[in-house]
């Protein structure tokens, strides 16, 4: 071994002895070793260091700079967008006829001058309160609304009213990443080259207000009927409370959402005040301004306007289209309507109607009718009347929930029973064959008693023991409430509501006055109901749209699903049940349809609106006759109206119904029902207690088997002519009539369930009976009975 030194540094030099050596420290040649920092072990290990955090935030703020400066470059101000002059939807038949053309831009730019300063300062309060005081963009805000909207509290609004304004006029209302960049810096651009006042004024003129209404001035004019430069505090305060939600806002055109826009409206006005922009005293003294009705566009005349409307609803109703895209018009909108089918309800109604409507009558001017109809199964829109004139009626009859519906509710009390296989207070099986106690101001009873609920008969008529098919043809009022307490109001209002009847529907109350008809369900709301029970207790909502695309790109309808809702037996029998209203009850008008059909007569309380509701194996439709001041716009009785005493569900509405369905169905075969009935439905029972000496269990035939014709049904005789039937300040019906429907609005009281609040009075169908000098069969409606409250 050679004993050469060696010429490397030893690896730790603290190694080296201190003697001497070319590791020792102080010698001069050789440079001081550099002590390496320890690892990072355990936990320490999960966190990075600061460096490391340092470094990150360097980066990523370079980047955010990098980006900001390459935006504010490559982002220009645009032209003005296709919204800011927005063309038309086009609305279609569903064969592709042209139905409407709508979505004409109302708007009517003003200068900021014109608009007073509470305007101005309540539109600040409402949508941007530092808008003259802070930059063009707010990205606090914006970073608030972003964390709101993913942490799942609701889409939040972070845009000033300057980007507000880009969105409206340059940009447009998707909600994209890429609009929203394109936002930011439009408007830190358009904040530097235009004022605030420049800007404010074009928010002003561009913000959509609802009623087809684009800027201040057209709002103005849409609500209130008056130029922007004459609105007040509290009418400046409302028009900026809709630039949240317009049509949810509208207290006319939905009158349910009136506690939302008060709260709105009072969220703007204490803003001013705590702005400095209104003295506390006015606002303790300002009330709220309830605008005018609508004024539709004359280019919507006559049906269409109806038409287009309910379209309307139904795609913002179902978010395919909010109302502010839809109103910037370009959609072509392809509906379920069929324009023959369209074109022989108005002409049903013209002919039943409208024709019999004299001058000379006051009563006639109060007559508006509603109607809709719906192919069971699909459930398409295939027709709909909404009134006389779009542009001289506002309101569509076949869409509005205020008129109660009467005896035409009954039918769904039944299916209940059936589909909860429902039995009597003494257990008896509720079939069509079942006897009930029909005594006029029978107490219901319950299991643990007496309810305290006395509905009264119509005329206060004593049937005694009869079948619920007599109690059905008759409505008999003491019957139909026992039964929903036997069934059980709830399980009622869940098999109303399962067949197709909005469970917000007004008045759909769980008590047994629920089987008399207080609620006050729309038209379509019926039609719906009726055709799950013509599709054998199948289910699927509405719809009135088969197609809607934009610019050549179709836009997603929601998947429609048809459920089992309600058993086929408890449909199937309810519609068995329903054969015998039109074959000799008080629907026997509904016969000219010339084909299998069913159905139910209902009118509302003090005769305010009459309905026949009723289906054929392929088609469901309902017509309403209702009356209502065209001045005051307050329900109105119909006596008199068409030159009758009393407008009842088997009459006027009833033969529309019959015109309309033969002239729809025509040119299509007759088609018979196809019913799988409950097991034992049509098998005779005994009547509970005493038989009395008019009523009885069902006969047999000669051939032995029991006959379905209860005794008091009359037999199939040609109609007779009708008999004059007494004034409407009478209490009894012509000849021996016996009608029993209901309806009302004053509150009684259910003693067993405590409810307050329903109508129950004995005035709704005046449908039974009518002896001789009958209409069709011998039955003509009876007139309503004696108001009472129930205790």
């Amino acid at each position: 071994m050679s004993d050469a030194p060696q010429n490397w540094a030893p690896r730790d030099p603290s190694a080296s002895g201190s003697s001497g050596g070319p590791g020792r420290s102080g010698d001069p040649g050789k440079k001081k070793g550099r002590t390496k920092r320890p690892r990072r072990t355990g936990w320490r290990r999960l966190f990075p260091t600061w460096r490391m955090v340092l470094g990150t935030v360097l980066v990523v703020g370079l980047l955010l700079t990098g980006g900001f400066f390459a935006g504010y470059q490559l982002v220009g101000i645009p032209a003005a967008n296709a919204g800011a002059d927005a063309q038309s939807n086009v609305y279609f038949y569903k064969d592709g006829t042209v139905l409407a053309r709508d979505g004409e831009v109302n708007r009517e730019k003003v200068r900021l001058s014109q608009v007073p300063d509470t305007v101005q300062q309540a539109v600040l309060a409402a949508e941007d309160r530092d808008f003259y005081t802070q930059p063009a963009v707010d990205v606090r805000a914006m970073f608030r609304a972003g964390w709101n909207t993913v942490t799942g509290k609701g889409k939040q609004g972070g845009s000033t009213i300057t980007q507000q304004y880009v969105k409206n006029y340059y940009l447009g209302q998707e909600r994209t990443v890429v609009r929203k960049a394109k936002e930011f810096f439009i408007a830190i651009k358009l904040n530097r080259e235009q004022s605030k006042d420049q800007i404010f004024e074009g928010y002003l003129n561009t913000s959509y207000f609802g009623r087809n209404a684009y800027g201040i001035q057209a709002a103005a004019q849409a609500y209130y009927g008056k130029n922007v430069e004459d609105l007040t505090t509290a009418e400046g305060a409302y028009l900026a409370s809709l630039l949240n939600a317009p049509s949810a806002y509208d207290v006319v055109a939905r009158p349910g959402n009136k506690a939302a826009a008060l709260s709105r409206w009072n969220y703007v006005l204490d803003g001013m005040v705590k702005e400095g922009w209104l003295d506390s005293g006015e606002r303790s003294t300002t009330e709220f301004p309830v605008p005018g009705e609508a004024k539709p566009p004359n280019g919507l005349s006559g049906q269409r306007g109806y038409l287009v409307e309910a379209v309307e609803e139904y795609l913002t109703d179902n978010g395919i289209i909010d109302a502010a895209t839809l109103a910037t018009g370009g959609h072509r909108i392809t509906t379920t309507l069929d324009k023959k089918k369209q074109d022989a309800l108005v002409e049903a109604v013209e002919q039943n109607v409208m024709k019999k409507r004299s001058e000379d009558r006051e009563a006639d001017r109060n007559v508006r009718v509603g109607g809709a109809s719906i192919v069971p199964g699909t459930g398409e829109v295939v027709a709909m009347y909404g009134g006389i004139d779009y542009t001289r009626q506002y309101v569509n009859n076949a869409t509005r929930r205020d008129y109660q519906v009467g005896s035409t509710f009954k039918p769904f009390v039944f299916a209940s029973a059936v589909a909860n296989g429902s039995a009597t207070q003494d257990g008896r099986r509720i079939t069509p064959e079942t006897y009930y106690d029909g005594t006029n101001k029978r107490t219901v009873q319950s299991s643990q008693g007496s309810t305290g609920y006395e509905p009264a008969n119509e005329d206060d008529v004593d049937y005694g023991q009869i079948t619920v098919r007599t109690a059905t043809d008759k409505s008999v009022n003491s019957v139909y409430a026992q039964m929903a307490q036997d069934v059980g109001p709830e399980k009622v209002r869940e098999t109303a509501v399962a067949l197709g009847i909005p469970a917000r529907t007004p008045d759909l109350t769980a008590s047994p006055s629920i089987a008399l008809g207080p609620a006050t369900a729309s038209v379509l709301d019926l039609t719906e109901a009726y055709a799950t029970l013509a599709d054998h207790g199948r289910h699927g909502p509405y719809t009135l749209v088969d197609k809607v695309s934009k610019d050549g790109t179709e836009i997603e309808l929601p998947d429609r699903k048809t459920e089992q809702t309600v058993t086929r037996e408890a449909a199937d029998t309810t519609t068995a049940l329903l054969r015998s209203v039109v074959e000799g009850g008080t629907g026997s008008a509904a016969q000219a349809a010339g084909r299998p059909a069913v159905g139910k007569t209902g009118t509302a309380e003090e005769d305010k609106a009459a309905w026949f509701a009723g289906y054929t194996p392929d088609l469901a439709t309902v017509v309403a006759v209702m009356g209502q001041d065209p001045d005051s716009g307050a329900q109105t009785p119909l006596y008199g109206a068409l030159g009758l005493p009393r407008v009842n569900g088997g009459g006027v509405p009833a033969e529309t119904w019959a015109a309309y369905t033969e002239a729809a169905l025509r040119s299509s075969p007759a088609q018979e029902f196809d019913l799988e009935t409950a097991p034992g439905s049509d098998e005779p029972q005994a009547p509970s207690g005493e038989e009395t000496g008019t009523t009885g269990p069902a006969t047999p035939d000669p051939d032995g088997s029991p006959s379905r014709t209860s005794p008091s049904t009359p037999a199939d005789t040609a109609p007779a002519t009708p008999a004059t039937p007494a004034p409407p300040s009478s209490d009894n019906g012509t000849g021996s009539g016996n009608g029993n429907e209901t309806g009302g609005t004053t509150s009684t009281t259910d003693g067993g369930t405590g409810t307050t609040g329903d109508s129950d009075e004995s005035n709704g169908d005046r449908d039974g009976d009518g002896g001789t000098g009958a209409l069709g069969g011998g039955f003509i409606e009876g007139i309503r009975g004696v108001r009472h409250a129930d205790g």
